[in-house]
């Protein structure tokens, strides 16, 4: 409070706004200083029942300054699960007010009809709401906008480890087959998945530097992923690029795509460069496809071969499953799947690794049982325990002789 001529000028400090200012209320009272001090009191009293800034403020403030240094990929699903889910629900809710019981109705309202066309969340896109939410207060806090993060006491879903299922063998030819015969370049794709187990985002991100038909090799060094202004190159998951082997049907195949798009190229007056995209709908190849558009293609497919359940991920657990069930070692599978360590197949595929040893018991014993029919008990070997004597000490306690 600080006089002016006769006026008086008052200001409370009431928080940090949104743009990370210090923010105040101010009045100007004309009068005696105790009715300044009256007013001041006042001023106080509605500064305490501010509620300050909302959770969406947070957020947006939050994403502005956090979003520079993601990946485009993780833009784009934070974005979503800020919009959708926490903005849409508890946006308008004071920062201030927020407490860990609002943050657990959230969550269970999410479990129970949080998705589209009102179906329940899975447990693990509830936590990674949470993680999002949690960093999001976290920043909050260090700006001084709330005292405790309410979402760090948060009662959290139990997140139940996701049960693999691959296709069949015969499920996976019945796709293919009708991919050969609708779409020939899906096939391609379908067929390149199915046999390298590599992730769709690197699928599409192959380049025809990177296929070497004459040695039976692709190099898979990059992924595709939607960003929010369309897709973006990025490196694989771990980071590190890996050289997979591919069958003859499969480099014949690889050929016969590459002349396809030859002829599109020649057709629109174009070439194809060492840097073009294996799959791609421009006549040079300069864009790759997009993951979710290759999805949604996936999606028709199987329903039209009456295989709703296969998602287009199952083709990589299919090589990962086919090739242990076929005693591939885990090394060469993890290699295949582009895993930096064994331990991480061991860790997806452990349930599959479990029959693989089932078999290797199995194949032990038959080896064991085929050389005892090999070499029977001859009746000429001599009782050779007869001839043991049998000593006092022994008998005392309890031991006979050939049972030594």
């Amino acid at each position: 409070m600080r006089k002016r001529g006769n006026t008086w000028e008052l200001a409370v400090y009431a928080g940090i706004d949104a743009t990370g200012r210090q923010r105040y209320l101010r009045r100007s009272v004309r009068g005696t200083k105790r009715e300044a001090e009256r007013e001041l009191a006042r001023l106080v009293v509605e500064a305490d029942e501010r509620d300050g800034e909302s959770v969406g403020e947070l957020l947006e403030r939050w994403f502005e300054i956090a979003a520079p240094s993601w990946t485009p990929w993780a833009v784009v699903q934070h974005r979503s699960v800020i919009d959708r889910y926490l903005k849409s629900r508890i946006g308008d809710v004071s920062v201030r007010n927020l407490r860990v019981h609002d943050v657990d109705r959230l969550y269970a309202d999410l479990r129970q009809a949080g998705g589209r066309r009102g179906k329940p969340l899975s447990a693990a896109t509830v936590r990674r709401i949470h993680a999002v939410l949690r960093r999001a207060l976290q920043q909050g806090l260090k700006w001084g906008w709330l005292t405790s993060n309410p979402a760090a006491l948060a009662t959290l879903p139990k997140e139940a480890a996701p049960e693999i299922v691959p296709p069949s063998p015969a499920e996976v030819a019945r796709l293919l087959a009708l991919a050969d015969a609708e779409d020939a370049d899906l096939h391609t794709y379908l067929r390149v998945s199915a046999s390298t187990g590599a992730r769709r985002s690197q699928v599409c991100g192959l380049q025809w530097r990177d296929v070497d038909l004459n040695g039976h090799s692709v190099l898979f060094t990059r992924g595709v992923v939607d960003g929010p202004n369309g897709v973006v190159l990025k490196d694989t998951k771990n980071g590190h690029a890996y050289r997979v082997a591919i069958d003859e049907s499969l480099a014949e195949l690889l050929a016969d795509h590459r002349d396809r798009s030859q002829v599109r190229a020649d057709h629109a007056g174009t070439a194809i460069a060492r840097r073009a995209f294996v799959f791609s709908y421009e006549p040079d190849g300069s864009r790759p496809w997009r993951p979710d558009g290759v999805t949604n293609r996936f999606g028709r497919l199987r329903r039209a071969a009456g295989l709703d359940h296969v998602r287009l991920h199952d083709l990589r657990h299919y090589v990962a499953t086919t090739l242990l069930a076929s005693g591939v070692p885990v090394s060469t599978v993890a290699g295949r799947l582009g895993h930096a360590r064994a331990s991480t197949t061991l860790n997806v595929y452990s349930h599959f690794v479990a029959a693989t040893d089932q078999h290797a018991a199995d194949v032990l014993g038959q080896l064991l049982d085929a050389a005892r029919d090999a070499c029977p008990v001859r009746a000429d070997i001599p009782d050779v325990s007869a001839d043991v004597p049998v000593s006092s000490a022994d008998t005392s306690r309890g031991w006979a002789g050939n049972e030594r």
